[in-house]
């Protein structure tokens, strides 16, 4: 699909406007001669400037990761490589067992099973650019929505020569999404011969195993290069149920935190005859267990007892720790040159990825109290003629009936299987010629991506036919295939009512990217202080994208979590130029002082124009002494699941402040308001939020601000002990106005009761028993989200001796502020030094490694710290895992891994490396977290729990 011509004819003259008075200046200035050494196709050009100029390294903080130290990690994933950077906040990963209730953020994406994603500075993944060697990647397909961010694991690990990290607002140089910052993975491509890499590692309790194979294979020509590779990766599942820190909803809170939906059924009714409310579950092994009104105490002797904390179930037992991952991939890149001045280039990947999620046995929830906004399950009637039904009168939603909470074992555990498909097709020119005696470079791109996701759903219930057989037998009778439904007790329903109320749920959605770019980049004239370089360049992109829920779901009929289909498409036209200007040369200011200007203009079909300029000084103050400063403006575009997203829901664990004993008294009067009787206590934690996009929705808004220092003192530069020594310090901020997102359901909770505002309460409605029965949290543009800290970071490398070559790299982020603050002022709760809602903002983050080599041996020890974290206990106060019942909180202390690796390299082939490696060597546990949603810690900030990891790797080159 074409741009509209109007639009794209803007777009062009703009262009036009900025490059000709560069090209004219150009022309008629008297550079000097450029250097012959500088007359490549491969001129240096980093992460962070569009100006294909070596010494400008050094212009922003880039952190990069090569290939030394992606192999020293041990791990297997660009993901999870990226999320141990001591400046990455918290993000998906396959420990994340985000199926099941998870089901639909605000944000319209799904819930990404499956994926690994990046997130800087504790801004969110969706403000975070994804490059590979500098092309947009497509965002990520879960089958659950229209993701907005990038699935690493669609990217094999095995193409990756190293990863380039910036820290810094970008969207001038890179357009939206570059808030955070810019992750940029550089491909291998210069590459003579063959390699074989064989890996094998596992937990030492023996389960969790990964196994992986990587081919590669290339030939470089004076003309030519060609690179090819095939990867696997293997990733075996470990359950939940085999940690003592995740077998219980809550460790050392047993079964008190657990669910009401129950295998025996939990009933909440109240009977016409008497008017008795009452809490039942059948007992177990009675085989009449026949309702007798007259016993309404908890002795009872029909069959019944009535609900307690032991009744509740323990849902943990069902989940995954870490999920099964297979992923298979198929890369290649091949660069040819045309004459010494032109080169073309063309690249392609496939890549397959197979995960699995998997959640407790689905729950049947049912009247108002059940809170699944469904109205097929929340105002359902079970007929008294119902054959199984013991209480002998119509249950009634609303009236006689206020709860249903049965959860068929008999159905077993609810699996979610993904497979995700990626393509990628890219080709360009790259090119230079001379112009006014200075060398320019040019290159022209156009590429395809495409994420395409299919999720098939076993284990879960079809609550239309649900209620057609809990009511009047006749009316399923009529209907082929109908059984009466047997709910009241354990292990009740038989295969014949699971086949009519047991569906196999099939979902797919898609994330499609086209682009086109052209861009220039040269030394425009001289100053006295040197040159002035010159970058711009026009780009085009296409976005689609697609969701579509199975049937059963779009027709309202099915028990989990529902949505309706999403479908959505946009196009921006983007023109840029950067300039980098020298103020002065050496002189008794230093050696130089340059300033850098970039701005960029977006034309979106979807919202209409935007200009983001940014500016950075870079003064050389001596040649082991580096000042830098940069502030930039940036924008993120609302994504096609934020603008297009259709009505769907997520289910949050809410606590009620309304809820007794747990009750301020000071709320009471406010509770009793809204409608919540004296008493009252919180049936079901799982509430259900429906939430949806918002076509009206306008762009975030952010300034960005970094500064600091590189030191590298002369006195350590090939010294008796120093061959490198660089001490980096950096200041960042970032302040975003406007951010896309919903109220956090807990807070919105929470100021409802304590204000009775309806900018809080419109949204959440109660049944007559007190219960939450609607919760409304929609998209919007909120408040603010403001942070800033410091990086702090040291590397050392040691002479070479008779113990050989040490290395020490020592890297810190300080967090010294993070605040969210809403629409109407109110702060959230997210704030450094505080874990909520599965993610955590620690105000210290270090990783410190030492590096060991010498003749054939290498070996390193990495040490990764989190400091310490508070959290709210929420419900399990009264429990000793709470470290201060006296405040409710719980303190997460300070926790530090260490990883040890060696290898040996023999001298066979072109090498042969056996390396071995123990991730978390003394098998630390991750802190207890009380609020986290699943497996008893936070997963995106700590290893596994109580789990050292060992692994072996062969790499042959031939």
């Amino acid at each position: 699909m074409l741009p509209k011509p109007s639009r794209l004819a803007r777009a062009v003259q703009l262009c036009l406007l900025l490059a000709l008075p560069a090209t004219a200046a150009a022309q008629d200035a008297s550079p000097a001669p450029a250097t012959p050494d500088t007359r490549t196709l491969d001129a240096v050009q980093v992460t962070g400037t569009r100006i294909r100029r070596a010494e400008l390294e050094g212009q922003v903080p880039v952190h990069t990761v090569s290939r030394a130290d992606i192999e020293r990690s041990g791990l297997t994933s660009i993901g999870d490589v990226v999320q141990q950077l001591t400046g990455s906040g918290s993000a998906l990963n396959t420990k994340f067992n985000s199926s099941g209730n998870f089901g639909f953020p605000p944000d319209g994406s799904g819930v990404g099973a499956g994926s690994a994603q990046v997130d800087l500075r504790h801004l969110g993944s969706k403000r975070v650019l994804v490059l590979v060697d500098g092309i947009r990647w497509v965002n990520e397909s879960s089958a659950s929505g229209v993701g907005a961010a990038t699935d690493l694991n669609t990217i094999p690990l095995a193409i990756v020569e190293r990863i380039e990290v910036l820290e810094d607002g970008a969207s001038s140089l890179y357009g939206s999404d570059a808030i955070a910052g810019v992750v940029n993975i550089i491909t291998r491509r210069d590459f003579d011969g063959a390699q074989v890499t064989l890996n094998y590692g596992e937990f030492d309790e023996g389960d969790g195993a990964s196994k992986g194979v990587d081919l590669s294979w290339g030939r470089t020509t004076d003309r030519s290069s060609l690179f090819l590779s095939l990867s696997h990766t293997d990733q075996d599942v470990v359950f939940a149920r085999d940690r003592e820190q995740s077998r219980f909803p809550v460790p050392g809170t047993g079964v008190a935190l657990g669910s009401s939906g129950i295998p025996a059924g939990r009933f909440m009714v109240r009977d016409p005859n008497t008017g008795a409310s009452l809490d039942l579950v059948p007992n177990a092994g009675v085989t009449d267990p026949l309702y007798n009104p007259a016993q309404t105490g908890c002795t009872r002797t029909d069959g019944f007892h009535c609900f307690g904390l032991a009744d509740r179930f323990n849902f943990a037992e069902y989940n995954l720790l870490l999920t099964p991952s297979k992923r298979s991939g198929a890369f290649g890149q091949f660069r040819f040159d045309i004459s010494p001045e032109l080169q073309w280039y063309a690249k392609a990947l496939i890549n397959r990825r197979e995960s699995t999620n998997q959640a407790a046995p689905e729950p049947i929830f049912l009247g108002p109290e059940g809170a699944t906004g469904n109205p097929l399950a929340d105002n359902i009637t079970i007929s008294a003629r119902n054959p199984y039904n013991p209480f002998g009168f119509d249950l009634v939603s609303g009236d006689s009936l206020i709860l249903v909470g049965r959860r068929p074992l008999e159905g077993g555990a609810r699996v979610f299987e993904q497979k995700v498909d990626t393509q990628y097709v890219g080709t360009g020119l790259v090119g230079s010629f001379e112009a006014g005696n200075s060398l320019w470079f040019w290159d022209v791109n156009a590429a395809w991506s495409r994420n395409k996701a299919r999720q098939t759903n076993r284990g879960s219930y079809n609550i239309f036919n649900i209620a057609l057989a809990l009511g009047d037998p006749d009316a399923c009778a009529a209907v082929a295939g109908c059984v009466p439904l047997d709910i009241f007790g354990a292990g009740t329903i038989t295969p014949q009512m699971l086949g009519w109320i047991q569906p196999l749920v099939r979902d797919e959605s898609q994330n499609e990217l086209r682009l086109a770019s052209a861009n220039i980049s040269g030394d425009l004239f001289r100053l006295p202080a040197g040159e002035v370089g010159f970058a711009a360049g026009y780009e085009f992109r296409e976005y689609k994208g697609w969701y579509q829920p199975d049937p059963l779901t779009v027709r309202g009929h099915y028990n989990g979590v529902p949505s309706l289909p999403t479908a959505g498409t946009y196009d921006v036209n983007e023109v840029f130029v950067e300039l980098d200007v020298p103020i002065f040369g050496e002189g008794v200011l230093g050696k130089s002082l340059n300033l850098n200007l970039a701005g960029r203009y977006s034309d979106y079909s979807t919202f209409g124009g935007e200009f983001t300029p940014k500016y950075g000084l870079r003064w050389q103050v001596a040649d082991d002494f580096l000042l830098r400063a940069t502030y930039a403006e940036g924008f993120r575009a609302p994504s096609i699941g934020e603008l297009f997203g259709s009505d769907s829901r997520f289910d949050a664990q809410l606590n009620d402040p309304c809820t007794e004993p747990f009750l301020d008294p000071s709320l009471a009067g406010n509770c009793r308001a809204l409608g919540v009787p004296a008493g009252f206590q919180q049936p079901n934690p799982q509430i259900s939020i429906t939430t949806g996009g918002n076509p009206a929705l306008d762009p975030e808004r952010a300034r960005s601000f970094t500064t600091g220092f590189v030191w590298s003192p002369w006195f350590a530069a090939n010294s008796s002990w120093a061959d490198r020594f660089d001490f980096e310090v950096t200041f960042y901020r970032h302040d975003i106005q406007g951010p896309i997102q919903a109220l956090s359901a807990q807070t919105q909770l929470d100021l409802c009761v304590r204000t009775l505002d309806p900018t809080y309460c419109d949204g959440i409605g109660r049944a007559a028993t007190g219960g939450i029965n609607a919760f409304n949290n929609r998209l919007t543009n909120l408040g603010s989200i403001k942070t800033d800290g410091w990086d702090v970071d040291l590397y050392w490398t040691l002479p070479e001796n008779a113990a050989g070559r040490f290395a020490f790299s020592w890297q810190n982020t300080f967090v010294g502020r993070y605040e969210a603050v809403g629409g109407a002022g109110q702060l959230q709760p997210r704030r450094p030094g505080i874990e909520v809602e599965d993610s955590a903002i620690p105000e210290w983050a270090s990783t410190a490694a030492l590096d060991w080599t010498r003749e054939a041996w290498n070996a390193s020890w990495t040490l990764r710290h989190v400091s310490d974290l508070v959290e709210d206990c929420g419900r399990a106060v009264t429990f000793p895992v709470c470290s201060d019942p006296a405040t409710a909180t719980n303190r997460l202390g300070s926790t530090t891994f260490h990883d040890l690796q060696a290898g040996y390299r023999f001298d066979w082939q072109q090498g042969l490396t056996l390396t071995a490696g123990l991730n978390n060597v003394f098998a630390k546990d991750p802190p207890i977290c009380l609020s986290c949603s699943l497996n008893g810690y936070d997963a995106s900030t700590y290893d596994m729990p109580g789990s050292r990891f060992w692994y072996l790797r062969a790499d042959l080159r031939f």
